[in-house]
């Protein structure tokens, strides 16, 4: 039945008509079951940084539609999902996609390189919120938390806990929420 779902939406997803619509059911269905839509919010303008003490903004990748995950290195689901998010920003990643993913609160530079080395992440810059004043602006209260932002810089939907992004299901999200 899964497959029939997804199957289903991808046909969907295919049909010029129902470009820039996503079939959240069918997410749901197909192993994104924590997704949740949410009314489309203006996501802060609160600065993160880079290891270089580079300044970022979400405002930095509007046009796109940006997968932001928050994550810490202390995090075993983390572990866990960071290598499928690794996965579908090297699959999707471009000029109409971004996976961003912040490492919020406490984590050192030597933790941070040990846990992208073991976890095999080499398509993710690493973004820092070491004083969680982005997380705390989205109300994120553990980890981790990813938050699907559209085009236009509004969060449209929300996951809370580990998810496998890498997976048919997600790669379907993406292309709906990325099409004209």
């Amino acid at each position: 039945m899964r497959w029939l779902v997804l199957y289903t939406a991808l046909v969907l997803g295919a049909n010029a008509g129902w470009a820039g619509e996503i079939d959240w059911q069918a997410a749901h269905d197909g192993g994104l079951a924590k997704l949740q839509r949410t009314d489309p919010t203006p996501v802060p303008a609160t600065e993160f940084t880079d290891p270089e003490g580079g300044t970022h903004a979400l405002a930095d990748y509007k046009g796109k539609v940006v997968l932001l995950n928050f994550w810490a290195t202390w995090c075993a689901p983390c572990r866990e999902e960071m290598p499928s998010l690794d996965a579908l920003q090297a699959q999707m990643g471009g000029e109409d996609f971004q996976v961003v993913a912040i490492a919020s609160g406490h984590n050192p530079a030597p933790a941070i390189t040990k846990f992208l080395a073991e976890a095999g992440v080499t398509n993710l810059p690493v973004r820092l919120d070491p004083r969680q004043a982005l997380a705390r602006e989205m109300g994120v209260m553990g980890m981790p938390v990813t938050v699907l932002i559209d085009r236009d810089g509004d969060e449209i939907a929300r996951l809370m806990g580990g998810a496998d992004w890498a997976s048919d299901t997600a790669r379907e999200l993406v292309r709906q929420a990325t099409a004209p």
